[in-house]
């Protein structure tokens, strides 16, 4: 068996080396209980979602997905990853995206067996039917994963998203996603907003539910037109939506083109095959192993994998 490990492997994929800077831009309102990110993938998106040969409604829920475990990772205090796991009965029946608490971002879906692709309905609700969403914090190998799992309720995305925080977390926010096909490929973005709990057990003030409020009723004219308008920076959209509200900027982060697929990797699933498995799973002399993340299909011959000791 192929015995170098995942972190010495050179014989990466080939998928994009792209890094979009700035591509997360958080902020807070001064004296406020209020905190935010906006969101903005750029060309990442489409380097992301065009490798999928998947229906564009399918790819438009992913490029949402995309943008929402970007924004929720970049709130990470620890090297990690976040991660958006969606399971139902309709057409979709899984969607996965995460990201690393530096920025890396994947996504795969899968379509039923009987799905049509050419005639699949336009919403998300009948897009994934009955089933659950869940997210998933994961801190590493030698640390205890959190995870919340609620059902799927909600007539969008971020209505479901919402949903989850709400009755979950009972955590007070307000989510947009936005996905759309331009002439220059697919674009995904988002806008978050999270209410800050008061510290002590403190009783949040009329001032404070005000303050809240009205961050909500400007985050909600945010306009497509305007967050995929590649001319108007981050900052400038920022303070235009919240610019009277005395908003402060922090420092943007990067996002990248992030599957964590390796030859090594899969090398080592293929480890936990019996020979006899290993033999049946053989076409034309090797056996292909295909990355659903990045689309990327690696071939191993049967001699290079070798048998297992009976």
């Amino acid at each position: 068996m192929i015995d170098t490990p995942p972190f010495l492997d050179r014989d990466r994929p080939n998928v994009p080396n792209m890094v979009v800077s700035g591509g997360i831009v958080p902020f807070h309102l001064e004296r406020s209980p209020v905190r935010g990110r906006l969101v903005r993938l750029g060309k990442l998106a489409d380097a992301i979602l065009a490798r999928h040969d998947l229906p564009d409604v399918v790819l438009e829920l992913g490029g949402q997905a995309l943008a929402l475990v970007a924004a929720m990772a970049s709130a990470l205090k620890f090297k990690g990853s976040f991660s958006l796991q969606i399971k139902g009965d309709g057409p979709v029946t899984m969607l996965l995206a995460d990201a690393t608490d530096t920025g890396d971002l994947r996504f795969m879906a899968r379509l039923s067996e009987d799905a049509d692709p050419e005639n699949l309905p336009q919403t998300t609700p009948e897009l994934l039917g009955n089933g659950f969403m869940a997210f998933t914090i994961d801190q590493g190998a030698d640390m205890d994963r959190h995870q919340g799992i609620v059902e799927l309720t909600g007539d969008t995305l971020s209505g479901m998203a919402m949903h989850y925080f709400q009755t979950s977390e009972q955590h007070d926010c307000l989510i947009r996603l936005f996905c759309t096909k331009t002439l220059e490929g697919w674009r995904a973005s988002a806008l978050v907003l999270e209410r800050i709990a008061a510290e002590g057990g403190i009783e949040a003030t009329a001032q404070d539910n005000d303050a809240w409020e009205t961050a909500c009723t400007f985050a909600e004219t945010l306009q497509p037109v305007e967050i995929f308008d590649e001319d108007l920076g981050s900052g400038d959209l920022i303070y235009r939506l919240f610019g009277t509200l005395d908003v402060q900027i922090a420092t943007p982060r990067a996002l990248a083109y992030g599957c964590r697929c390796s030859r090594a990797r899969l090398a080592a699933v293929l480890d936990r095959f019996s020979t006899g498995d290993l033999d049946h799973m053989v076409e034309d002399g090797a056996i292909t192993m295909n990355c659903e993340f990045c689309n990327v299909g690696f071939r191993f011959t049967r001699d290079e994998l070798g048998d297992k000791p009976e």
